[in-house]
């Protein structure tokens, strides 16, 4: 049987009945659509990083783009941030009207080089959006100095960083906003897609809303800005109630399957995952280097291992976003990075016998 870099029936059938009674009340309810289920999870998720709102939606996509539209971002703005991401980053940027504007990354810790940000700022510069890559925050201390003195806002793209921490505070609770996807391989995940916005703003908390509502404001049925519908499932969210609990159980779980991984691999030619002074890392995945990551890549399919690439294409190279004009080299370190990074098995039920499978096979192959 393959192995690969996620599997989540091991989790599944270790919490199959809770995650089954969690259905089973959304269906009992009576409501099937923003019912107690969703209002609990965002009262409880705000609660869990200390912030006044949360307003669950969708999935993580949206919960950028709408994130944006309620801090002000529009056509003709720009928005910094990386290309070293999941495309979905930069489409939630575009679907605004607004313009990516790319800064490189830092060589050892894959994450947004701040040092850059400052001179892609221009007049059109409306928000700040730091990646917290793979399980690990941004310095954040002196992007938020930069954004106060520029009179910017900052997003916080929390996609891969539930629970992670930097200097004692959780990702998203440092900007004007962070957005969360629960899509099932995130640390927590959902059995589907899932959403959620994080802010102790009442304008941005207000706006988010009327926006995952088409634009209606208290009286339903009455437009005020055009939006579309971008909700919470009502069973994602008693399902995520119920894995909210055990979220920093997870963590746990990640953290040791990421230190096995150290013990056993940090010996070899692998270039490991470095965690920043001050963060704690929570592995949303285990990304290693390489300069012949394709053929270790080939290599292990021959114990049946197939691993990814957390990118293989940088979002500046792809065809879709062309029209920015990003030529090749011209962000060297993110396109270095796009050919040697990939991405071992990490997820906290992995079984350590699977894992020893792994560090073995890894070891013959290197």
């Amino acid at each position: 049987m393959t192995t690969y870099v996620w599997d989540y029936l091991p989790e599944y059938h270790s919490e199959r009945e809770d995650i089954l009674d969690a259905v089973e009340k959304v269906f009992s309810s009576g409501t099937l659509v923003l019912g107690d289920s969703v209002k609990g999870f965002e009262e409880e998720f705000a609660a869990y990083h200390g912030a006044a709102h949360c307003v669950g939606v969708d999935n993580g996509t949206n919960a950028l783009k709408l994130a944006l539209q309620a801090l002000g971002v529009g056509p003709g703005d720009e928005v910094i941030t990386v290309s070293n991401t999941a495309a979905p980053t930069v489409v939630a940027i575009d679907g605004t009207g607004a313009t990516p504007v790319f800064v490189d990354v830092n060589e050892d810790d894959f994450l947004m080089d701040v040092g850059q940000v400052e001179a892609a700022i221009t007049e059109r510069t409306k928000v700040l959006l730091p990646v917290h890559l793979y399980g690990q925050c941004v310095d954040l201390a002196p992007l938020k100095a930069l954004a106060d003195r520029h009179g910017l806002a900052i997003l916080e793209d929390c996609a891969q960083a539930h629970g992670a921490t930097q200097r004692g505070r959780l990702a998203g609770t440092t900007g004007d906003a962070a957005a969360f996807s629960f899509y099932p391989t995130k640390v927590l995940g959902g059995y589907g897609d899932g959403g959620a916005v994080v802010t102790s703003r009442a304008d941005v908390d207000a706006e988010l809303r009327k926006l995952r509502y088409y634009g209606m404001e208290k009286v339903y049925y009455t437009v005020q800005t055009p939006a579309h519908n971008s909700r919470l499932d009502e069973v994602q969210a008693e399902i995520l109630r119920r894995k909210l609990t055990r979220l920093d159980a997870y963590v746990a779980g990640r953290q040791e399957v990421a230190r096995r991984y150290q013990e056993a691999l940090g010996d070899t030619e692998l270039l490991l995952p470095k965690v920043n002074e001050g963060n704690t890392h929570v592995y949303y995945v285990y990304v290693v280097r390489h300069p012949e990551r394709d053929r270790i890549i080939e290599a292990l399919k021959a114990y049946d291992i197939s691993l990814n690439i957390s990118y293989p294409w940088p979002v500046h190279t792809m065809t879709g976003f062309a029209h920015l004009g990003y030529a090749k080299g011209s962000l060297p370190v993110t396109e270095k990075l796009a050919g040697e990074i990939f991405s071992l098995p990490m997820y906290p039920s992995l079984p350590s016998g699977l894992q020893d499978k792994i560090i073995s096979a890894l070891k013959e192959v290197l």
